[in-house]
């Protein structure tokens, strides 16, 4: 099993407020806060942001990708409309996507660093 995941980001000021509106849909919420790093989680920091400052700029969708799920179709739905409006690019609408198997219920977008995440739910209707 992941223990955690670490992104890298150019700020990590702007990454962190990114993060802190999009992953508070997903009851993730920031509890580590050093000087080069901050980590998000429910009980403990799961989700990394690392601040590489001379990281070379990456195109929309090639740096990581990391996928979190939902409880639900409504919170991918609410993750992706908060990750747009705290300045997030849409990389794909809130959706079935059958490719991946019955279900699968996703949303994906770009973060400010071109990092692309990814929120999914499996919907039982569907399975």
């Amino acid at each position: 099993m992941i223990d955690h995941v670490s992104i890298a980001v150019r700020d990590l000021d702007r990454a962190t407020q990114f993060y802190e509106a999009a992953l508070g849909v997903l009851g993730l919420a920031k509890l580590a806060v050093r000087p080069n790093t901050v980590g998000f989680g429910k009980r403990y920091p799961e989700f990394w942001l690392n601040r590489r400052p001379d990281m070379a700029p990456i195109s929309a969708g090639s740096g990581a990708h990391v996928c979190l799920r939902a409880r639900g179709a409504a919170t991918v739905d609410a993750f992706f409309a908060a990750a747009l409006a705290a300045g997030g690019s849409a990389d794909g609408e809130p959706g079935l996507r059958p490719e991946h198997g019955e279900g699968y219920y996703a949303a994906f977008i770009g973060d400010p660093d071109g990092n692309r995440i990814e929120v999914v739910t499996f919907l039982k209707s569907q399975i």
